[in-house]
């Protein structure tokens, strides 16, 4: 990717911020949507910080997007959407919180729902959407039990990428379900197999490489397809 116009929501830290980082120094016109933004953020070049973007509130994201007058004589303006927002709350079988439970469901598989509906508007046609989700939202790739929230909501995730992918082919929009690997962000506790700054690198390079033929399709930052 180059010279194309880039939405990163969730961009301010860890993957997110990295993704953005990349590919501004790419040559690419970034639009970097967060909560509320920082220096290191604030500092990239060709990137325009959108901030107080809350990815829960759907009419709160619409009006931001009109606001910003992203259509030039009526042509749409992105070519990439990246969904990066999500959060982890550990719990076990003995330790089941059930708000916990339903703030992930909000924020990891309805949040993203949200956000490509609010964006598709302004998508061009043959443009892509990578929805960063987790490989353990897979049902046969769940060896080790717990984290059920989490494991739950991007099982979630995943069908509605599914879904997605269906209910937009005809718009030529390629969805992608992107695990970024075990990677050291504040999410993780800096626990991990992989940085952040290596996660980008691979995610950027699957997005660059995957086609409308393959859309739907769940993927590891290393290149592996990744099993439901």
């Amino acid at each position: 990717m180059n010279n194309s116009n880039i939405a990163v929501v969730g961009a301010n830290r860890g993957i997110g911020f990295e993704l953005t980082k990349q590919l501004s120094e790419s040559g690419n016109n970034i639009f970097a949507f967060c909560r509320s933004s920082n220096s290191k953020l604030n500092a990239l070049d060709k990137v325009t910080v959108v901030e107080d973007f809350e990815v829960t509130e759907f009419i709160r994201m619409v009006t931001q997007l009109k606001n910003l007058d992203l259509e030039n004589d009526g042509q749409r303006f992105f070519d990439v959407l990246i969904h990066v927002s999500g959060i982890l709350r550990s719990d076990s079988l003995d330790e089941i919180v059930e708000d916990d439970i339903l703030e992930q469901f909000k924020v990891n598989a309805l949040a993203p729902i949200l956000s490509v509906n609010a964006f598709t508007p302004y998508m061009k046609e043959g443009s892509k959407v990578g929805l960063i989700t987790s490989r353990m939202g897979s049902v046969d790739d769940n060896t080790s039990g717990g984290m059920y929230g989490y494991r739950m909501s991007k099982s979630a995730l995943n069908m509605a990428g599914k879904s997605l992918s269906i209910d937009l082919k005809d718009q030529d929009i390629t969805i992608l379900l992107l695990h970024p690997g075990y990677v050291k962000t504040d999410m993780t506790g800096n626990q991990g197999q992989i940085t952040a700054k290596e996660s980008a690198k691979g995610l950027i390079q699957i997005l660059n490489e995957k086609t409308l033929e393959e859309t739907g399709t769940f993927w590891h930052v290393n290149g592996e397809q990744l099993p439901w």
